[in-house]
């Protein structure tokens, strides 16, 4: 029997729509947010609006894990308005924001704050809740407010937030194993490097290379070591951030090939850049962790290649321009926007043939929308799936210009490179958030935060009887039966 006919609100046609395995020609039909049909012309529903997108290719919209849109507290840099039109300029169609704004998101009251400040996001999003020395009491109700994931720090980044000792890493891990939330880790030890760059000033080091000398890379080798060793005791999810070196390869594929529930992303900036670009860039490059050298980055594009290193974000960290050029390194912010120049980025290594279209598809969407629990509603064209879609012409080029991104942060280590593909649309559930390389302005506020599709569960039973909860509740003894 024939479905019953209906009046798609969208019909994309003439276009080649791209999954993690193969690419097929199709046409796609669009019907309250959902993709209702994928398949041949002559299948296609009426439809209030038909686009050709003829020679283009249909990809799943860029999931960008790793995002910080500085609102509350530092929207002199960026805010939700800003940072989301950047994403959707860059066929970015849901981000993860990062909880060290001002007031970090620590608690259900700062939460609150930050979702009231999202309503203007033109893109769809999650929030990270704050993993910390000093809220572990506030994590169970953030889990209940309603976090899609934690962030913890294990070294120093913007906002000087505290890095948390390992027994309070700990106790919070046991406290979200549970409920199958990831935690995100910026994976670098805090003593070392705290105690490398005082001894760097101490010497008179100001110099950008002094930035790489005081972040070496045994501090990120050491931090996923430990935090893998803490997920694999408690069964918690754990994500490694802007992965930069080769070191930390190794111990991120020893605990995948324990069992560990582990996954890891890196940064353009870590595959494109190394230490060479320090003398051309100056402080323009720093960031946290450091672009490191040639051999870092060759071996993270293997691990790319291989799934070692599951899936592409940005960092997206904004700055002014003032902030991002001082002459003393230690002085210079750290990061640089991310989020629009991604997908364009990268599509030109597709087409260098580094990469393929197809695998980038599965990093940049399919990966991490399976890994934050959104799948199978995003990250994939398949009837059912939310409309989040890259409409991407791969022979168009264009030259990054800071002055052109949408974000407030008008400087990046990208000015001048001239890309070879671009996203031409992008849709979020169904609507135009991008048309023809402009902002639809007034699709602000069109983002919604995303809920998991299904409950994650922990990687593995936690040792229950030896939480620190548990431990605080006492022993449980034996019943004394029989008589004296």
């Amino acid at each position: 029997m024939s479905p019953e006919p209906f009046l798609a609100d969208l019909v994309l046609t003439g276009g080649t729509v791209v999954t993690g395995m193969t690419r097929y020609r199709a046409d796609i039909a669009i019907k309250d947010g959902l993709i209702a049909l994928v398949g041949d012309p002559s299948a296609m529903p009426a439809a209030r609006e038909t686009v050709d997108v003829s020679g283009m290719f249909l990809l799943p919209g860029a999931i960008d894990v790793h995002v910080h849109f500085r609102e509350p507290g530092y929207t002199h840099k960026e805010d939700w308005r800003t940072g989301s039109a950047a994403a959707a300029m860059g066929g970015t169609t849901t981000v993860f924001e990062m909880p060290n704004t001002h007031p970090p998101t620590r608690s259900v009251r700062e939460l609150r704050q930050k979702q009231q400040a999202a309503e203007k996001s033109h893109v769809d999003f999650g929030i990270y809740g704050l993993l910390a020395e000093d809220n572990i009491d506030e994590l169970q109700g953030l889990i209940d407010g309603g976090v899609n994931a934690f962030k913890c720090f294990m070294g120093n980044t913007f906002g000087n937030l505290p890095s948390p000792s390992t027994g309070a890493m700990l106790e919070g891990f046991e406290i979200i194993a549970p409920s199958g939330l990831r935690i995100s880790l910026h994976a670098e030890t805090a003593s070392i490097m705290a105690w490398r760059q005082k001894r760097l000033m101490e010497s008179g080091r100001n110099d950008p290379l002094a930035h790489i000398a005081a972040r070496p890379a045994i501090v990120a080798a050491e931090a996923v070591s430990r935090a893998a060793e803490l997920a694999e005791w408690t069964g918690a999810r754990i994500h490694v951030l802007h992965i930069s070196s080769a070191a930390e390869l190794r111990p991120l594929a020893d605990a995948k090939a324990r069992g560990v529930e582990i996954t890891g992303e890196t940064c353009p900036c870590y595959l494109l850049l190394d230490s060479r670009d320090y003398e051309r860039l100056g402080s323009v490059i720093r960031v946290n962790p450091p672009v490191r050298e040639a051999s870092d980055s060759a071996a993270i594009w293997q691990a790319l290649q291989s799934g070692v290193v599951d899936m592409i974000a940005t960092d997206h960290a904004p700055h002014t321009p003032e902030e991002k050029t001082r002459s003393i390194i230690w002085e210079a912010d750290c990061g640089f926007p991310g989020v629009e120049t991604q997908m364009p980025l990268m599509l030109n290594e597709v087409a260098k043939g580094r990469i393929t279209l197809e695998h980038y598809v599965k990093i940049s969407a399919e990966n991490p929308a399976r890994a934050f629990g959104l799948w199978p509603a995003k990250g994939r064209i398949e009837a059912g799936a939310q409309a989040d879609i890259a409409v991407v012409d791969l022979d168009r080029t264009e030259t990054i210009t800071a002055s052109a991104l949408h974000s407030r942060g008008k400087i990046t280590p990208f000015e001048g490179v001239t890309v070879t593909g671009v996203p031409i649309h992008t849709l979020v559930r169904g609507r135009f958030v991008q048309r023809d390389r402009r902002l639809v302005e007034e699709t602000s506020g069109w983002g919604k935060q995303v809920t998991a599709i299904q409950q994650m569960p922990a990687a593995r039973p936690c040792n229950t009887d030896q939480t620190l909860a548990a431990v605080l509740r006492g022993p449980s003894l034996p019943s004394q039966g029989g008589s004296s």
